[in-house]
């Protein structure tokens, strides 16, 4: 909680979902915090679209993942398709999840649902709100904001910058967005559609004038990508929508009214650094890359996911500089894996090599369809792959955990959960609620389905375990937890 000397326990700077998301946890975990927004208001466009099957894993642990399935398209298939041919089908439902389809839900509505769910825990948006400034002094972080003509000055114990692709507060650290744009201009747009292509089936369609993707928001409405050669206007029109779906789309789908469209260039770039002292930086702020397989705004949400559960516990006196530093050092990895995963689609889709178009349309066919191939691509896209292996603060591979005692935002919330069998020895039992009477602020023991020992982490993933249940494997256990959980001085960066 923020000492005498501050105002806030945690400033976060920008509302879109990422920021939107950090403030529901701040509320779930009664942290006190401020989100600031320099918009008036919150999002009037669709943007991103898709939430993939454990990013809504992370909003059932966190509480609030029933209205997104109340207003979700469900996608269950995924299709690569000329104009007259099918290259490969793949069917989007992972066994290991409930939540076995990609919710399509446009960014409006994302904000709108999780501002809602802010709004039902007693939280609000500062709007009009700017970050202006910010000077660190150890113990905390001196803000300067702008609001209505005014500056402010405000004494936060941490800054988090959630403010897009063009970051005050990754400026403010002069941390460099290492990367590059790609070559071509792309469209988006909104259109309204006949119903002649599934409603749970998204369509990738690479082609030689260049790549379209096809994302189903209802029966009768989609979201289209694509690559364009030069602008058309302030804003793409509904023939131009047309003409390219006419060149590389399926010749089934028409558009009949167009909703929202825009043009953009993308990029794929991203920081080096997460963190400078008690300040931090997630979602767009921190990386961007190409919106083919959708994964910018989950990625964002999963830094958020990672980091809160993390200055939880250093707020409540808990954790450890080595627990703050490890966002980076787990998060860096995974993004670096996000954005080169986009970058291969985006090349693939749309290279304009025409021997390397005969390839593709030849060897996707046949390995599309093979087990192992489908396994992969499900396990990339759903996210439900991420792990954590080589953290600081983990021992072993660091895979996902999720069960139904986890669910709910009640399961799971700023507690390390040791998971022991029913059939353990009486004594390894009795260790076990020892181990846990002596870190009693951040552990407890429940009963797990698994042989052996399981230390599940705030957030989901494992941070050890062990087929056995024994002494060796306790005192491992009790390691993990000391190695985050003790004192190890000021929360400065690591040099």
């Amino acid at each position: 909680m923020p000492d005498n000397d501050t105002d806030t326990g945690i400033l976060i700077v920008g509302a879109g979902p990422v920021g939107l998301f950090l403030a529901n946890e701040c509320a779930r975990r009664n942290l006190q915090w401020r989100l600031i927004e320099e918009r008036s208001s919150q999002s009037e466009h669709s943007k991103a679209l898709a939430i993939f099957p454990r990013t809504l894993e992370i909003f059932d642990m966190a509480g609030i993942v029933e209205p997104f399935l109340e207003k979700a398209n469900r996608v269950t298939d995924v299709a690569v398709m000329t104009r007259d041919r099918k290259l490969a089908h793949i069917k989007f439902e992972p066994e290991e999840s409930p939540y076995s389809f990609v919710a399509m839900v446009p960014q409006d509505v994302t904000e709108r649902l999780l501002l809602d769910a802010l709004r039902r825990k007693g939280g609000d948006v500062e709007y009009e709100t700017k970050f202006v400034s910010a000077d660190q002094d150890g113990g905390s972080v001196n803000v300067t904001t702008e609001h209505q003509g005014q500056e402010v000055s405000t004494r936060a114990q941490f800054v988090i910058g959630c403010d897009g692709a063009h970051s005050a507060v990754r400026h403010q650290l002069n941390l460099p967005f290492e990367g590059a744009q790609y070559k071509g201009l792309f469209l988006l747009a909104d259109v309204e559609t006949n119903d002649a292509l599934p409603a749970n089936e998204l369509q990738l369609c690479p082609s030689e004038y260049g790549p379209v993707a096809i994302f189903p928001m209802s029966a009768t409405r989609r979201r289209v990508i694509a690559t364009i050669d030069s602008i058309e206007g302030d804003a793409p029109s509904l023939e131009l929508v047309r003409q390219i779906l006419a060149q590389r789309a399926p010749a089934a789908i028409e558009a009949r009214d167009l909703r929202w469209s825009s043009y953009f260039r993308i990029h794929h770039r991203q920081v080096a650094r997460l963190r400078e002292g008690r300040m931090f930086i997630a979602g767009d702020a921190a990386h961007i890359h190409s919106p083919f397989g959708g994964q910018g705004m989950n990625t964002g949400l999963h830094d958020i996911w990672n980091l809160a559960w993390k200055l939880d516990l250093f707020l409540k006196g808990h954790g450890n500089q080595e627990l703050l530093e490890s966002y980076g050092r787990e998060r860096l990895p995974i993004i670096k894996d996000v954005i080169a995963t986009t970058d291969l689609l985006t090349k693939v889709m749309g290279t304009p090599n025409k021997l390397a178009q005969v390839l593709r349309d030849t060897v996707m066919p046949a390995v599309s369809h093979l087990a192992p191939f489908q396994h992969a691509f499900v396990q990339r896209l759903s996210e439900l792959g991420i792990a954590y292996k080589g953290s600081p603060i983990i021992e072993g591979r660091g895979k996902r955990y999720f069960d139904d005692s986890l669910r709910g935002g009640k399961g799971i919330g700023s507690r390390f959960l040791l998971f022991v069998t029913n059939e353990a020895e009486s004594s390894i039992k009795e260790s076990a609620h020892k181990l846990a009477s002596s870190f009693s602020a951040v552990a407890e023991v429940r009963v797990g389905e698994h042989s052996g020992l399981t230390l599940v982490r705030p957030d989901g993933y494992i941070a050890y375990s062990s087929q056995t249940s024994d002494k060796t494997s306790l005192e491992a256990v009790r390691s993990v937890l000391e190695r985050q959980t003790a004192s190890t001085g000021s929360p400065e960066r690591a040099a």
